[in-house]
């Protein structure tokens, strides 16, 4: 069963608070000797020898790794003595990922005030010099919803924060700015995938198991839940891997289960080596992944697209109706959590290029070149 829900965009609400928890310091490193976008927002470095701190994908001297310390967020790393880059701007890391200053600034005007009472659109786009049409505009192209829509997943968002860190299932739904208990009880499957009450409990009953394996990208990392794949993560660590799994899930039991996972591992890796069509509805790699309706838009686009050929993010946000939206499609694609098997390696920059991709460039190649092998070898054996 595929699990439709609206979840926001990680990069919208980094206004408002610190960044989650610090991916492992192997995985850090590596990021940052790739120089990966993905990892922007994920965590900030600083170098002791020059006295500043930077994004993942900043373009200066690689430093020698003796001289790094890594940071959870930029206060962490300016508490830590650090000043901002001026080269990368590292305060400014949403705009490296694709929003513009108004909409980054209309996030942060709608996440700063009182929850209960959210400033209007027309209050908000009159502060960031713009029309309350032209925001709405702005936000469908960038984040690809609506300001309300955005509005609604960050209360969820606030909802679900509140209850990880131990507060009463009363507290933490008014402080989120829900009006009464009925409300988020009817809305839990979209909020929470589960009644408050489970979430608070750890998400007990939310069971996650997952296996790791090796491959020619790699070590992969396929998790499932009883309605199918949760994540397809692809690194160079099983402690990794697993450090990501758990930070994306902090709410699940998670527990490895390498036997009982056989079966998906050899679906996974299949269509990780271009052997099978990805497929959002196949009956051997059911998914269970939350995103937005314009995400599955876009996900189930990139499975239209032949194997071992690309399309430009514009390019489908032109096939998906939405010509405007074409850094919104980025956004989706970087959110995929099911590398593979929803094919957003097969996305490229307008130019042509691999960039952007969440597991470095280089596994992007692979992966295109491993399609169109097998596509090869299908028609030569017709």
């Amino acid at each position: 069963m595929i699990q439709h829900s609206l979840s926001l965009p990680t990069s919208a609400l980094a206004s408002a608070s610190a960044a989650p928890s610090l991916p492992n310091e192997t995985t850090c490193w590596q990021a940052l000797q790739r120089r990966d976008r993905a990892y922007n927002g994920r965590f900030w470095f600083s170098v002791k020898t020059t006295g500043v701190y930077c994004l993942p994908s900043c373009a200066a001297r690689p430093p020698l790794r003796r001289n790094v310390a890594f940071h959870a967020s930029p206060e962490a790393a300016e508490a830590a003595g650090f000043r901002a880059c001026k080269r990368c701007k590292p305060r400014d890391w949403r705009a490296d990922l694709g929003l513009s200053a108004p909409v980054a600034r209309a996030c942060a005007l709608f996440d700063a005030t009182d929850t209960d009472q959210p400033p209007s659109l027309a209050e908000v786009a009159r502060r960031v010099g713009l029309t309350a049409g032209a925001l709405s505009k702005r936000f469908v192209a960038e984040l690809g919803v609506n300001p309300r829509d955005w509005l609604v997943a960050r209360k969820r968002q606030r909802f679900r924060k509140a209850l990880r860190q131990g507060e009463s299932v009363a507290d933490a739904l008014y402080g989120a700015g829900y009006g009464s208990p009925s409300r988020v009880y009817e809305s839990s499957d979209k909020a929470l995938g589960m009644t408050p009450a489970t979430y608070a409990k750890g998400g007990a009953g939310a069971r996650i198991d997952y296996t790791t394996v090796d491959s020619d990208y790699g070590r992969v990392l396929v998790a499932t839940t009883y309605k199918g794949i949760a994540a397809v993560f692809l690194g160079d660590s099983d402690r990794g891997l697993e450090a990501d799994l758990r930070r994306d899930f902090p709410a699940a039991e998670i527990s490895r289960n390498d036997r009982a996972l056989e079966g998906r591992v050899k679906a996974v890796l299949a269509r990780l080596y271009g052997r099978k069509p990805s497929a959002l509805d196949a009956s051997d790699v059911p998914l269970d992944i939350v995103g937005t309706a314009f995400q599955w838009k876009v996900w189930k686009e990139l499975t239209r697209i032949p194997a071992g050929q690309t399309r430009t993010y514009g390019e489908i946000a032109r096939r998906i109706g939405r010509p405007e939206a074409a850094r919104a499609v980025g956004r989706a694609c970087a959110t995929n959590q099911a590398a593979g098997v929803i094919p957003c390696h097969r996305a490229v920059a307008s130019n042509g290029a691999l960039n952007g991709y969440r597991w470095g460039v280089a596994r992007k190649e692979r992966l295109l070149a491993a399609e169109r092998l097998a596509d090869g070898r299908r028609r030569s054996s017709r």
